[in-house]
Parts: structure tokens; C-alpha cells; sequence
């Protein structure tokens, strides 16, 4: 009957084990490959900010060499070869990931010829067209690195304004300045074209600086970071008045004033490449976080179940452990053997004798009288003999 019972005892012991293991083990699975997909997505994220932190450079360095050119400058400024130095590094480094080798390879391209285009309004189209790949480029980092569809509030709109605006605004400003200039050297029969760009560059900076406000806006409404407010306060005052001295250089409906323009567009540039620095390490510094807060997690998880991994081997373990004490407590003896040494010994001892007059055992041939259990009638066994 008690191995039976300790038959069911172990049975059941397994059973529950069994159902507190598969639940366990199913729901850390689970956790654990949520934690690996956001670690991965977060690794990615991280690497598309240090992409287009290369690529912001570069965005500059095309505004300066499309300007010197027009001016008649043939020789490229030093800034646009470290800036190609710099993006092939980190294309080399991260292109397999984020996908971007055939493009960059192809506005390499485009970039190492401009020297070789002649003539203002060639200059001007070459470079509007490697600018169009730039922005192109900083549109496939932000999709493949999956930046536009961060889950986080401040970071998706750091990255559109880090991605979209910003370059947009920077290519736009330049344009705007660089039409200018071309304005006053054309013939009044050649103008109607040029104006024409010069006025649409003009709207499209307009926009371009409406959404960044308003991205750069909702990103510090919607941010825990203690940080992000503070940095962008400063830097976004100076791009605004950069604007603001731009707009009144651009004289929209008049005639542009082209020397405003030219101070303008060195301030705001300026301001832009501060408040583009500032973004993208504000964003490092927010997926840093994020990466922190996964590793918390994954190590918590791990916790958690080493834990109860060890909990069932307890409750598994236990009752063995109390079985084999209970076992070296209690020494085995083959059952009745008490009763057959007693019964061995009544029958080998002597037989017990009459029992004398205080209830012990008595000889037969050594009994004493009992005292106040006289006979009268009887005679003294000395006085026989004599």
C-alpha cells in the first residue's frame, strides 16, 4: 500500500512539473524572441543614425562645391572629398546591412565627374542632380534602417526631420542662392526658367521649414529625455533667424537681393549643420536607451526563469531527499523477529517454578512457610523427625 501511494506520489509530482515547465518555457520563448526582434530592430536603427550622420557633410560640401562652381571656381572644395572619404567608410561598413551600396556607388559617380561639367547652368543641373541622389540615399537609410517606423514619438519625428527636413532645406536654401546669382548674369530672354526654379526652391524652403519646426516640436512635447529640450532650444533659434534673413534676401514677388542670400545661406547652413548634429546625437542617444531598457529585460528574463527552473528541481529533488533521511533514520529488521526469539526462549528456558509466597518464582525443595497461615492441628515437621 505505501509503494503504491509512493508510485502516485511521483507521478503526480511529474505531471505538475510538467505543466509548470511548458507554460514557463512557452512564455519565455516568447518573451525572449520579442526582446531579441527589438534588440535587432534597435541595432539597425542605431546603425542608420550613424549613416546619415555621414551623409550630413556631404549635403553641406554639395551646397558649397554647386556655389563655388557657378562662381567659376573649377576646383572642388577639400570638404566634398572628406565628405565622399567619410561615406564610402561607412557604406563599406554598413551597406550590406542597410542596402545602400548600389546607390552610393552611383552618386560616387556623379560627385567624381562635377569637376568636369562646364558652364553655370550645366554646374548647377549636375549638382542639382547628385543633390536629388543625396536625398535619395537619406530616404533608403531611413526606410531600410526602419527609422520610419520607429514606435517611439520623439524619435520618429527626430528622424523625419534629421532625414527628410533637413536635407531638404539645406539643398533648398542653397538652390534659392545659387538662382539668385544666376538671375543677375542671364539675359532678361533666358530669366523666365531660372525665376521660375528660383520661385518653386523658394516654396518648397517654406515647407521644408514648416515640418521641420513642427517635427522638431512634437519630438520634444513627446520626449522623456532630459536633454532634448535643452540642445535644440539654442540651435533652433539660429536656424529660424537664418530663415527669417533668407526670406528677406529672397524678396519673394521682387528682385532678389543676391548678397543677403549669400550671408544668409553661410548662417543658416551653419545653424542647420549644428541643429543636424544635435538631432541624430539626441537620437543615439534615445536608441542607446531603448538598448538598455532590452538588456534589462533579456536579464530579467533570464532571471525569472533560472529561477523557476530551480524551484521545480527543488520540488522535485525534496521528496527523494526526505525519503532516503526517513530511510537512514529507521534501520531495516526482518518482520516478527522479536516474536520468534521470545518464543524461541520460552521454550529452551526452565520451566517456572511454584511461586512462593510473595508472588516470585519458588524452588520446591526451598519453600518457607507463610507466616499467619498456621495450621493447629499440624505438628512440627522437627518433632517428626525426632
Amino acid at each position: 500500500m505505501n509503494s503504491r501511494r509512493t508510485r502516485l506520489g511521483s507521478a503526480l509530482a511529474v505531471i505538475l512539473t510538467v505543466l509548470v515547465l511548458v507554460p514557463t518555457a512557452v512564455l519565455f520563448g516568447r518573451v525572449w524572441t520579442d526582446n531579441s526582434d527589438k534588440r535587432d530592430s534597435t541595432q539597425l536603427e542605431k546603425q542608420g543614425v550613424e549613416y546619415m550622420t555621414a551623409l550630413t557633410p556631404l549635403v553641406s560640401a554639395l551646397a558649397e562645391s554647386q556655389s563655388t562652381g557657378i562662381q567659376g571656381v573649377s576646383e572642388p572644395p577639400e570638404s566634398l572629398a572628406a565628405a565622399v572619404t567619410r561615406v564610402s567608410a561607412v557604406d563599406a561598413k554598413l551597406g550590406d546591412d542597410l542596402r545602400t551600396k548600389p546607390r552610393w556607388a552611383d552618386l560616387k559617380d556623379k560627385i567624381s565627374k562635377l569637376p568636369k561639367v562646364t558652364g553655370p547652368v550645366n554646374i548647377l543641373n549636375a549638382h542639382v542632380e547628385a543633390s536629388d541622389l543625396t536625398l535619395a540615399l537619406y530616404a533608403a537609410v531611413r526606410r531600410n534602417a526602419q527609422l520610419n517606423r520607429d514606435p517611439d514619438g520623439d524619435i520618429s519625428n527626430l528622424q523625419q526631420a534629421v532625414a527628410v527636413d533637413m536635407p531638404s532645406t539645406v539643398t533648398g536654401v542653397n538652390r534659392m542662392g545659387d538662382y539668385a546669382n544666376l538671375l543677375q548674369g542671364l539675359p532678361a530672354a533666358s530669366r523666365a526658367q531660372v525665376q521660375a526654379q528660383f520661385a518653386y526652391e523658394v516654396l518648397s524652403v517654406q515647407d521644408s521649414v514648416k515640418q521641420l519646426t513642427e517635427n522638431l516640436q512634437a519630438a520634444v512635447d513627446n520626449t522623456e529625455s532630459d536633454t532634448l529640450s535643452g540642445s535644440l532650444v539654442s540651435a533652433l533659434d539660429s536656424f529660424r533667424r537664418g530663415v527669417e534673413a533668407m526670406n528677406r534676401g529672397a524678396n519673394p514677388g521682387g528682385t532678389p537681393n543676391a548678397a543677403t542670400m549669400s550671408t544668409a545661406q553661410s548662417t543658416l547652413q551653419l545653424a542647420l549643420s549644428n541643429l543636424s548634429g544635435i538631432t541624430l546625437r539626441e537620437m543615439d542617444r534615445l536608441l542607446d536607451n531603448r538598448l538598455d531598457s532590452i538588456d534589462y529585460r533579456r536579464t530579467e528574463a533570464i532571471i525569472m526563469a533560472a529561477l523557476a527552473l530551480l524551484l521545480v528541481l527543488g520540488a522535485l529533488i525534496w521528496p527523494a531527499v526526505n525519503r532516503r533521511r526517513e530511510a537512514e533514520a529507521t534501520p531495516e529488521r526482518p518482520a516478527g523477529a522479536g516474536e520468534s526469539t521470545r518464543g524461541a526462549l520460552d521454550r529452551t528456558g526452565p520451566a517456572p517454578g511454584p511461586v512462593g509466597p510473595y508472588g516470585n518464582p519458588g524452588n520446591p525443595y526451598n519453600q518457607a512457610p507463610g507466616y499467619g497461615d498456621l495450621d493447629p492441628t499440624r505438628r512440627e515437621r522437627s518433632g517428626a523427625v525426632r
